[in-house]
């Protein structure tokens, strides 16, 4: 709104500005406005629906009310379920007069080509780790330093990614991923436990947690690696990407999956000894 930032914030806050549309996962339950603030990554709904795409026809079935401008803005493109991206798609293909879609992808290579093609790409630098922790300490006060440590080396710079993981024990997680890309887990025992302790139903949330932070995990291992292993890595990191982005959608088995991860992450340490050999 035109000298009105103040008003303008405050209803998008409150999702009442009649001309701003977010797009995002939903609670898997009803919560009060109050809970919201708290809700983990495990407490949301796998993907952003095809019903909720489809319900900006109201949108845009008027004119901008307040402002020159409609605002649409989806959190996060990769959450949408196979038929809302289609629905999108539409839209894209032929968007609404006087509207502005603002699309957030934290991995823009697993999106729909036809999608990519149709939008243009404006890439954010990454916080320092200092900005991070502020952010993370904004968002959960009294957070253990080494817990805070491990949210900001997973989220790589972005703090909505870091948050992402909080509640999911990524302390522990990542001490087990250490283990395995560092001894190479011969006997297959630490890849069967942690298959055993992922596989629980109360343990979905950090199953989830775990298929997205390998890829990340490898790549920043990747850059004090010897040379000579820089290709199993490439080929590891590739082969991350590709389990964490079909596992969920293609519904495979949590112990299958957990262990096959663990044979990606345990080729960086045979890598690493036939380097050093």
């Amino acid at each position: 709104d035109h000298g009105q930032p103040e008003r303008t914030a405050s209803m998008i806050a409150a999702g009442s500005h009649p001309d701003f549309k977010l797009l995002q996962r939903l609670p898997k339950d009803t919560v009060k406005d109050a809970e919201e603030e708290a809700l983990t990554d495990a407490d949301l709904k796998r993907n952003i629906s095809v019903d909720q795409v489809r319900e900006l026809g109201a949108l845009f079935s008027t004119r901008p009310s307040i402002a020159p401008r409609r605002v649409v803005l989806i959190d996060a493109l990769d959450d949408l379920e196979r038929e809302g991206a289609n629905a999108l798609l539409k839209n894209l293909e032929e968007p609404p007069q006087g509207t502005i879609f603002l699309a957030i992808s934290h991995a823009p290579g697993r999106l729909l080509p036809t999608i990519r093609s149709r939008c243009q790409t404006l890439r954010f630098d990454r916080l320092s780790d200092a900005d991070m922790e502020d952010a993370i300490a904004a968002a959960i006060p009294g957070l253990p330093q080494q817990e805070m440590e491990t949210l900001v080396r997973a989220g790589a710079g972005s703090p909505g990614k870091a948050l992402s993981f909080a509640g999911s024990q990524m302390g522990e997680l990542e001490s087990a991923m250490h283990r395995i890309a560092t001894e190479g887990d011969r006997t297959n025992r630490l890849r069967a436990e942690l298959a055993r302790s992922l596989s629980l139903k109360a343990a979905h949330g950090r199953y989830e947690a775990f298929l997205r932070r390998v890829p990340s995990f490898i790549a920043e291992r990747a850059k004090t690696a010897p040379l000579d292993a820089a290709p199993t890595y490439l080929a590891a990191w590739e082969d991350a990407v590709a389990l964490s982005g079909k596992a969920m959608p293609l519904n495979i088995d949590k112990q299958a999956a957990v262990l096959d991860m663990g044979r990606i992450l345990a080729s960086l340490a045979h890598a690493n000894e036939r380097a050093h050999a």
